[in-house]
């Protein structure tokens, strides 16, 4: 009975080291992109303008009014995430997930949405569907409980990623509309 137990404890071992050798999942290159979004949540609707700076690991995000004035302003790194309102009062949490969930009454998926942006699935988990176009290029995508349709691709503007991204998930929808992309060292 013992030579059992050291060999399952050895197979159980050999396989968690060959997990600990698995590389990280490369963060999504730096972007800076403006545009708008609007969200569906609880019978109620959200709308704003948007401006997302990501230069890795941190990521800054604020919601405005039509008139430019900041809504919310949310800062995310290594310590966790940040919402200041236009109130001045701030909340914390460890993601900008359960932070914007907290704070707004709807989640923001960002950990995920730097990668789709791009028109890419996020790399860590397999997508349950992934369409393509002609052009290779995404149009349909559902990974971690999001289902994500990818629409109108300009020819030359945004480097040939999506301008709109629809997400659904569970009672909740998030419609981006991608004005403005500045990619890799264009950043500012």
């Amino acid at each position: 009975m013992m030579p059992r137990r050291l060999l399952a404890l050895a197979v159980a071992l050999a396989v968690a080291a060959c997990a600990a050798l698995q590389p990280a999942a490369p963060p999504a290159p730096p972007f800076d992109l403006s545009g708008r979004v609007l969200v569906s949540y609880d019978r109620r609707a959200f709308a704003a303008g948007l401006r997302w700076r990501h230069t890795p690991p941190q990521d800054e995000i604020s919601l405005l009014t039509p008139l430019g004035q900041t809504i919310a302003h949310i800062e995310n790194g290594a310590d966790g995430a940040t919402l200041t309102g236009a109130d001045r009062r701030s909340y914390h949490a460890a993601s900008v997930e359960s932070l914007t969930r907290q704070a707004l009454g709807w989640e923001f998926p960002l950990a995920h949405l730097r990668h789709w942006v791009r028109g890419e699935p996020a790399p860590g988990s397999v997508p349950n569907v992934l369409e393509r176009d002609a052009g290779a290029r995404l149009t349909l995508l559902e990974q971690e409980g999001w289902r994500i349709m990818f629409t109108h691709y300009p020819l030359e503007q945004h480097g040939g990623r999506p301008r709109r991204l629809e997400l659904d998930h569970a009672a909740q929808r998030i419609r981006l509309v991608i004005d403005e992309w500045r990619a890799e060292g264009a950043a500012k």
